[in-house]
């Protein structure tokens, strides 16, 4: 039977550029599925992905032009019952005749039942593809479908062109309210003209031709990115950040451009005085720059590389546009910087009070005077300083009151770092304040010093004990205060740094500090079996035989670092 290459492309306005690699993903795979399913293709093995910022398409090879013809083969009832006792077919045989589509007299006789034969005709590919390709868009995980023109049809952008070639022929159908053809679009300033794509086989290199680089399953335009910027920033002898082909910064500028060209530019050395998590803040969270740091000294130069999305006549007139952008930014920066540091972080310790943490559990005070109680009595319990512990937790909030802060969540701790140190507070109080937040997501590292693995024990076990307390534990899905993440990072910080505290007595020390009134409702057969969930799956990700961690749990240990050695031992028998 005759097989063909297929080209499915989806053309749309700018499609959002975090989801994008994600939509591209599902699209593929319920496409390529549904191919299989139809028995139009045997495996997803001959298909290609291809996307770009207004497009989603695949490429497959190998696509029959019909389905093969289907043997099918189906049991009725049994002959007892299927005839009257005079032999003459009874409802349940002439039932079952007419599912089939034939009479009676065509049916056969097997194992005591009847029995019908037949070859279902294989529908062409034609047929089968746009009904495939709907499915797949529907499929799609978009959180919000929008609407446009007149149109019922709904997806995550407008949808502007349809190709769908068998072969070199098209398939004639309506995707999304649009007709299918064979015309794409080239990049919207180098070549704005429609396309003639003459085949799936020259698909790529007709787009390359027309200024659209196609990423791919691999990251081809990722890669891309990535030694451009790379090459250009060796040119001032700098390294970029964040720009390997797999980091994020590399994959959303990746969805944002269809021809990438970086641009150098530069900025006054005057701002290298900020924090540098602040200059880098700026740089890839809001403009989506990549700073340059100096390979010898390791400090960030005056420079960045941001990725044009066209090869203009005038690069220094684009160079000189976005350093005019980032100058304002800068600036704000610089300003929030001096005003912050003009007042101390302990200073500002009364206006916690002003801010809710949870309503039946207080102020943001409330808690930060409960974590400094409770962090004391961890730093004693595994050989830190009490002391500063209580002085470290009374200030960790403090920098939350801050306008760099508030410009830049993402730097909570790490602007009170800077600013403890500005005050004179210790180096380990100060560390403290930026290590109690960590890890801050899968992977990251845990607080390295005694000082913050007290306080972040400290101000974990507060939320989870007062949290359960009030009757508001994760259900589902829903975990607003992120519970999950705050027990993980918990028992990371214990494991991780072999520190012998038991978590079912710190527990109830943390439930005794919270107010009177949700005191009562702390049930610790309810948290220690949440937590003890988390470090199950803590450990089965991490390649741990399931068996060997219900041999120790049963065992009720309460001390995770005692029982992570007693799982050790199991998993070594």
């Amino acid at each position: 039977m005759a097989t063909h290459d297929l080209l499915i492309e989806i053309g749309t306005e700018e499609l959002p550029p975090k989801a994008l690699r994600k939509l591209a993903d599902h699209f593929f795979a319920e496409c390529m599925q549904g191919l299989v399913t139809a028995r139009l293709i045997d495996n997803t093995d001959s298909g290609k992905l291809y996307f770009s910022p207004r497009r989603l398409a695949l490429v497959a090879g190998n696509i029959l032009s019909e389905q093969p013809d289907q043997s099918v083969e189906r049991f009725g009832p049994a002959v007892n019952i299927a005839f009257t006792e005079n032999g003459e077919p009874g409802k349940a045989a002439q039932g079952f005749a007419k599912s089939c589509g034939t009479t009676v007299d065509q049916l056969e006789q097997k194992d005591g039942k009847l029995f019908y034969a037949s070859v279902a005709k294989g529908k062409t590919a034609a047929v089968l593809i746009p009904g495939i390709v709907n499915e797949a868009l529907t499929r799609l995980p978009i959180p919000k479908r929008m609407r446009w023109g007149d149109s019922s049809a709904e997806f995550v952008r407008p949808v502007h062109w349809v190709i769908m070639l068998l072969g070199k022929d098209v398939i004639d159908c309506d995707i999304l309210g649009v007709k299918t053809g064979h015309e794409s679009r080239g990049h919207r300033y180098h070549h704005p003209d429609q396309i003639t794509i003459e085949s799936a086989g020259k698909y790529v290199s007709q787009l390359r031709k027309a200024h659209v680089w196609l990423n791919d399953s691999q990251g081809s335009l990722n890669q891309a990115i990535s030694e451009q910027v790379q090459s250009l920033a060796k040119s001032v002898d700098g390294i970029a950040l964040n720009s390997a082909a797999d980091s994020e910064l590399v994959a959303e500028i990746a969805a944002l451009v269809e021809w990438p060209v970086p641009v150098l530019g530069n900025f006054d050395p005057k701002f290298l005085a900020l924090p540098e998590e602040v200059l880098i803040a700026t740089m890839e969270g809001q403009q989506r720059y990549f700073p340059l740091r100096a390979p010898d000294s390791g400090e960030l130069l005056p420079h960045f590389i941001t990725v044009a999305n066209i090869e203009s006549r005038e690069p220094e007139r684009i160079r000189a546009g976005n350093e005019r952008v980032i100058v304002p930014r800068l600036t704000d920066a610089m300003f929030f910087w001096d005003k912050d540091r003009a007042q101390s972080l302990a200073s500002r310790v009364t206006l916690l009070d002003d801010m809710t943490f949870q309503k039946q559990l207080g102020s943001l005070g409330d808690k930060q005077r409960r974590v400094a109680q409770l962090a004391e009595h961890i730093a004693t319990a595994i050989g830190s300083d009490p002391a500063q512990a209580r002085r470290a937790a009374e200030i960790s909030k403090c920098d939350l009151l801050t306008d760099l802060v508030g410009e830049f969540p993402e730097l909570q701790g790490t602007i009170g770092r800077y600013i403890a140190r500005h005050d004179g507070e210790s180096e380990d109080v100060a560390a403290a304040i930026e290590s109690h937040y960590l890890p801050r997501f899968a992977g990251d590292r845990v607080a390295d010093t005694k000082t913050g693995q007290a306080l972040a024990i400290a101000d974990r076990l507060d939320t989870l004990a007062g949290i359960f307390a009030i009757g508001q534990a994760p259900t589902g899905e829903k975990d607003p205060f992120a519970l999950r993440r705050a027990a993980l990072g918990l028992l990371r910080t214990i494991i991780e740094n072999a520190l012998p505290l038991d978590l079912a007595d710190n527990l109830e020390r943390a439930a005794s500090a919270l107010p009177e009134t949700c005191r009562q409702g702390f049930k610790p057969n309810e948290v220690m079996p949440f937590i003890m969930e988390r470090l199950r799956r803590y450990y089965l990700d991490n390649g741990v035989n399931s068996d060997s961690f219900e041999a120790v749990l049963a065992c009720v240990p309460t001390r995770p670092f005692d029982f992570h050695q007693r799982l050790l031992a199991v998993e070594a028998f």
